[in-house]
């Protein structure tokens, strides 16, 4: 599944871009909400996605922001299918997986580039998505950074090992030129901002990410 980051979107006609890419295959939404405390960027919170009106596939919503607790209920209340949490963000984390799920969401936990997968190993039965920076989160338009992609493989085997069902997913510099190390190493969900956004034909943009995932999945899995 590719998930179009509208971070790196034209905001000056913002719905627009979002259906453009809809309609040029994306599968998903991707939220980045960023606090300037958290991440050192600010961008956009619950009552500039209610202005959007409906839209017309699920929306991910990945919090950047310290007390990511307070911003639960406002995202649920959107519509939002699922919502993302930093493990470095909270103390609770078991209890804020929960009282996401609770909302109606699903559940998902991300880690930043030196946080370790074992850190995630306790919640695993609390979690829907696995959303694994390769990047430093704070702003679009990064390299990936290669290094994390041994992290990814590490997760796709606790995953396998514990036989929940739970999403990998990847965000960060993920472009037709490397996303098929990401898809390599077991991730099944693509974040990709600039790599779609900033790009002339956004159809083309994601047939080619998708070919590109099809083809690892199926010369590696």
């Amino acid at each position: 599944m590719i998930s179009a980051s509208i971070l790196s979107a034209d905001f000056s006609r913002l719905r627009e871009e979002i259906l453009n890419a809809i309609e040029a295959g994306a599968d998903r939404i991707h939220l980045d909400i960023m606090d300037g405390h958290f991440v050192p960027n600010l961008t956009f919170g619950p009552p500039v996605i209610r202005s959007l009106g409906k839209i017309p596939c699920p929306m991910d919503v990945h919090l950047m922001v310290d007390n990511p607790e307070a911003y639960i209920a406002p995202f649920a209340s959107i519509g939002c299918e699922v919502i993302e949490v930093h493990v470095e963000a909270t103390h609770h984390l078991h209890k804020l997986l929960t009282e996401i799920r609770e909302s109606g969401c699903k559940a998902g936990v991300s880690l930043n580039p030196a946080t370790p997968a074992a850190t995630i190993r306790p919640v695993l039965p609390f979690t829907d998505v696995i959303l694994v920076m390769t990047v430093n989160p704070g702003f679009g338009g990064q390299k990936m950074v290669p290094e994390v992609l041994a992290k990814v493989a590490e997760i796709r085997g606790m995953i396998d090992d514990s036989g929940f069902d739970i999403v990998l997913e990847v965000d960060g510099g993920i472009k037709t030129d490397n996303i098929t190390g990401a898809a390599k190493a077991g991730a099944t969900r693509f974040v990709v901002g600039s790599g779609i956004f900033k790009t002339p034909d956004y159809h083309a943009t994601i047939a080619t990410l998708k070919e590109n995932v099809e083809l690892a999945h199926a010369i590696y899995a």
